[in-house]
């Protein structure tokens, strides 16, 4: 039967990945590297730089796709996605399809598989739209709510307290309503319209890469600040990965 690794490969650092991910990589035949066009081609290199350093097995190839883009107009965001899902796996059908029978294939997938990532998704729904025979495996990685902690030298969480991962969207949308509440897929850069001055933020981009750019204090005196680098280092670079943390109170606050 083919398998396939989807692999968790951390955040940028080639050294975030792990042994066991290692040895998945080294289990496939063909690894599966997306290429995301113009302006984002350091995300493919990184990917190629970590197969480069990490993969020994003889006769293992690289094999490249184009990741289509996501069509927004007329559409919500769940019929943009659930549409885009469709798409990519219908070439992941074609991948799979190219593995011998007992073959195996690996995705490697930024930071990791379960958290804000749809790889799993979309091989599940490989599952529904053909009838190919495979099975997989889920390596874990380092995730960029772990990498944006380490750099600020931070629990992620107060004592006791819980902990809240969103979206921007849903951010701008609800507001605070958790002590520590993670932030990802900001593109609408949320924290700005939060009207809690006193709030702390610890924000950071480019997590793990040479790149990476992070800042903390309160709200109300750093927002400008980090609007300001973010629209900087995305005119830079053509495209931006970046995260934060917000946070109310302080730790054994009843």
């Amino acid at each position: 039967m083919k398998h396939i690794h989807i692999i968790g490969i951390g955040t940028g650092n080639p050294e975030h990945v792990t042994i066991q991910a290692i040895n998945a990589m080294n289990a496939a035949d063909v690894v599966f590297l997306p290429v995301k066009g113009t302006g984002k081609e350091e995300l493919a290199e990184i990917r190629r730089d970590i197969c480069e350093r990490y993969i020994t097995r003889p006769g293992s190839r690289i094999s490249e796709f184009t990741v289509p883009q996501r069509q927004t107009a007329e559409r919500t965001y769940p019929q943009s996605v659930d549409a885009w899902h469709g798409e990519i796996a219908r070439i992941y059908i074609d991948l799979i399809s190219g593995l011998p029978d007992d073959g195996s294939g690996a995705f490697l997938v930024w930071g990791d598989p379960s958290l804000y990532d749809s790889t799993i998704r979309i091989v599940e729904r490989v599952r529904e739209l053909s009838t190919l025979d495979f099975d997989y495996s889920v390596v874990p990685g380092i995730t960029s709510i772990q990498a944006l902690a380490a750099s600020h030298k931070i629990p992620v969480n107060l004592v006791g307290k819980p902990v809240e991962i969103t979206t921007g969207r849903r951010l701008a949308r609800e507001g605070l309503t958790t002590d520590s509440t993670v932030v990802m897929l900001d593109g609408e850069q949320a924290f700005a319209k939060i009207d809690d001055p006193d709030a702390e933020i610890y924000w950071g981009a480019y997590l793990g890469t040479k790149d990476e750019i992070v800042r903390s204090g309160r709200l109300g005196e750093i927002a400008a600040e980090i609007l300001a680098l973010r629209a900087e280092a995305r005119q830079r670079h053509g495209w931006i990965m970046d995260i934060y943390l917000l946070r109310k109170g302080r730790d054994f606050e009843e």
